[in-house]
C-alpha cells in the first residue's frame, strides 16, 4: 500500500499563469463548499493543519497545491456556495475551466456528502468529468455520521444518480480515518499506471 511520509503546501494559484508545472502525476480534489475537502486532504497527509479547515463554507477560492512526494494534489475551489457574488462564482468557474484545460490531470477525487443526495452542482461536476473523459473516483465524505446500512444505501443512491458503479465510490470519514486505505490503494494504482 502507498505510504505518504511527507506532504507540504506548495502554492496557491489565482490564474492559469500560476498553475504548477510538474512531471509528477496531478490528482485534483473537487467538491462543493463544506463537503470536507480540507479534512480529506489532512487525513491523506496524516496532518491536522496542512489544509486549512473552516466552519465557514467557501474558504478555498484558489487552486491550492500540495506536494505528496510521489504526486501533486490540487485542491480546487469549492462550488455551490450561496453567499458569494455572481462575479465571484463566475471567476471560480473560469478558474476551474482553465485548470482542466491547461493542466494534465491524472485523476480527480470528486467529493460528495454521504448524508445527502448529490446537488445540481455535484451532478454538473460529474457530467463535466465524463464529458471531458477525466478519470475520477467519487469520495463520499462524513460516513461516520451514518450507520453501515444507511451508508451502503446512500452509496447505491449516489451511484445511481451519477450513473457509475458503487465500486467507484469510496466512503470516507476524516474523524475515524475510515476509507483511507481504499483511497491510498486508488492513488497507488492511478500513479503507477
Amino acid at each position: 500500500m502507498l505510504k505518504i511520509t511527507k506532504a507540504e503546501f506548495i502554492t496557491s494559484a489565482a490564474s492559469k499563469e500560476q498553475f504548477v508545472k510538474t512531471d509528477k502525476p496531478i490528482i485534483a480534489v473537487s467538491g462543493k463548499s463544506n463537503v470536507g475537502k480540507s479534512s480529506f486532504i489532512n487525513m491523506l497527509a496524516n496532518q491536522k493543519k496542512l489544509a486549512k479547515v473552516s466552519k465557514e463554507p467557501g474558504r478555498t477560492r484558489l487552486v491550492n497545491y500540495f506536494d505528496f512526494g510521489s504526486f501533486i494534489l490540487a485542491d480546487l475551489p469549492g462550488y455551490g456556495f450561496a453567499r458569494v457574488s455572481k462575479e465571484e462564482k463566475a471567476r471560480w468557474a473560469k478558474l476551474l475551466d482553465a485548470f482542466f484545460a491547461e493542466v494534465k490531470i491524472t485523476h480527480v477525487f470528486a467529493l460528495c456528502d454521504i448524508r445527502h443526495d448529490p446537488t445540481a452542482d455535484d451532478k454538473q461536476m460529474i457530467e463535466y468529468l465524463y464529458y471531458n473523459i477525466i478519470p475520477f473516483t467519487v469520495v463520499a465524505t462524513k460516513s461516520d455520521k451514518l450507520s453501515k446500512a444507511a451508508a451502503a444505501r446512500s452509496i447505491q443512491n449516489i451511484a445511481a444518480i451519477y450513473k457509475c458503479g458503487a465500486g467507484n465510490i469510496i466512503a470516507t470519514s476524516a474523524e475515524t480515518r475510515g476509507g483511507l486505505e481504499k483511497v491510498l490503494d486508488r492513488i497507488e494504482s492511478v500513479i503507477n499506471n
